[in-house]
């Protein structure tokens, strides 16, 4: 019987509307949760990129602009750090340069750092790419150098970047360690760039005494003209107190090489459980044969075993001040002061320090690049606490910053005050030394 009036359907029952609600509820269920899926997808996809754009370089723009666009009190502050320089290039004892292989260079970079089946490593990759202004890895090798050669031309300076190889890893027994190997930069590379730019790059090779035919490699480039060589002993598996390495010193000494390496806890490259080799009293071995060694970073990060007092342990830094203080080493021993303004080193101790009597005329500059390019490593913030800048001068650092990393490293050690107002490092250490 159909009790509607006026003939009107019947209300459907309510079994029927409860269905209906459910579908309804559902579909906005199922909706809500598409949308939630595809903005996570976008977050996995966007984040990294704009995480690895914060942490690494972060640039308003490129270094030709950087006269236009920045203030005029950055402009004033550029021209008071050149101002008083005497004759003659800045010289960078520590800039490195990184590729991946492209154009035949040989470089490499471990596998694992270019994946995303290892997260952590390649998010590394990924903030040293944006550092280094690079978009992505394809190509990459011509074009790192090519920025690095635009930013050292926006200095508007005569400027010599001693640029660096690196060598494999070497297991004891002289065969290449290529899981332990982070990057690899080739001795011909660094070679040739410094051939087809020699306004501007200085060749560093690198040779692990390990190696079978590292007598050889050492006479090749001797007679090509070279003079320097890196060693990062944590990250290279090179122990500098091993005696097999004396014929090894001994023809340093006798060609006239300088050896530049690192010295006190490894950050940048994966060194595992070798920090010990960073060790700054290791290096004792190729000083007493007569060996020249600079002393990255003035070995300010991290601690080792005092060999002078087996058992007791003691900050890196003091070791290394240590070393400076023996009188035998005067004329042979030397330190570079790059990645001292970074937040993990710089420290009113470590600054104060560098003005002691025994480092007198023993610092050279170096900055470490690509390092001074990674935005959160460089905390001026830091600076301005320890007194060291001013607010005014904060501001317009980071603004030289924005268009040019390496000018902003030479720009605030030359700003860089004490608690009295004078300036914390010597001018000479920004030009050639020629005790090196």
């Amino acid at each position: 019987m159909n009790d509607a009036p006026n003939g009107a359907a019947s209300p459907p029952c309510r079994g029927a509307d409860r269905r209906a609600a459910f579908r309804n509820w559902l579909r906005r269920r199922w909706q809500r949760l598409a949308v939630a899926a595809i903005a996570f997808a976008a977050l996995i996809v966007l984040l990294p990129g704009c995480l690895t754009s914060c942490l690494g370089g972060s640039f308003a723009g490129p270094p030709e602009q950087l006269r236009d666009r920045v203030s005029p009190e950055a402009r004033a502050l550029i021209d008071r750090a050149f101002a008083g320089l005497p004759p003659g290039p800045l010289v960078d004892y520590h800039c490195h340069i990184v590729g991946l292989g492209y154009g035949g260079t040989g470089a490499e970079v471990n596998p694992a750092k270019l994946t995303w089946r290892h997260p952590k490593h390649r998010f590394e990759a990924g903030v040293y790419l944006n550092a280094c202004g690079v978009r992505d890895f394809d190509g990459f090798d011509p074009v790192y150098v090519d920025r690095l050669l635009r930013l050292a031309r926006g200095f508007d300076h005569p400027l010599k970047l001693h640029i660096l190889a690196l060598d494999h890893y070497y297991n004891p027994d002289g065969t290449i360690n290529r899981d332990r190997t982070e990057f690899y930069v080739p001795n011909d590379y660094v070679v040739r760039l410094a051939e087809e730019h020699p306004d501007l790059f200085v060749p560093v090779i690198s040779i692990h005494p390990a190696r079978p035919d590292a007598l050889e490699e050492l006479a090749r480039w001797s007679a090509r003209g070279v003079r320097y060589m890196k060693w990062l002993p944590n990250a290279q598996g090179i122990d500098a107190a091993d005696p097999r390495y004396d014929e090894f010193y001994r023809q340093l000494r006798a060609r006239g090489f300088v050896l530049l390496t690192h010295a006190g806890e490894e950050k940048a490259v994966d060194s595992r459980d070798a920090q010990a080799l960073g060790n700054p009293l290791r290096l004792r071995r190729p000083l007493d044969l007569g060996v020249k060694v600079i002393i990255a970073h003035c070995a300010s990060l991290g601690r080792n075993e005092d060999l002078d007092h087996p058992g007791v342990q003691a900050e890196n830094f003091d070791l290394f001040l240590r070393l400076m203080g023996e009188e035998r080493y005067r004329g042979l021993l030397f330190a570079d002061i790059s990645a001292l303004t970074q937040m993990n080193r710089a420290a009113p101790r470590v600054l104060e320090a560098l003005r002691r009597p025994e480092l007198r005329g023993r610092l050279v500059n170096g900055t470490d690049y690509p390092l001074p390019a990674i935005n959160c490593v460089i905390w001026t913030r830091t600076l301005l606490r320890m007194g060291a800048i001013t607010a005014g001068e904060r501001r317009a650092l980071n603004e030289i910053y924005d268009y040019n990393p390496l000018l902003f490293d030479f720009v605030l050690k030359r700003t860089l005050r004490d608690a009295a107002g004078q300036p914390l490092l010597a001018t000479e250490i920004f030009m050639g030394n020629s005790g090196v």
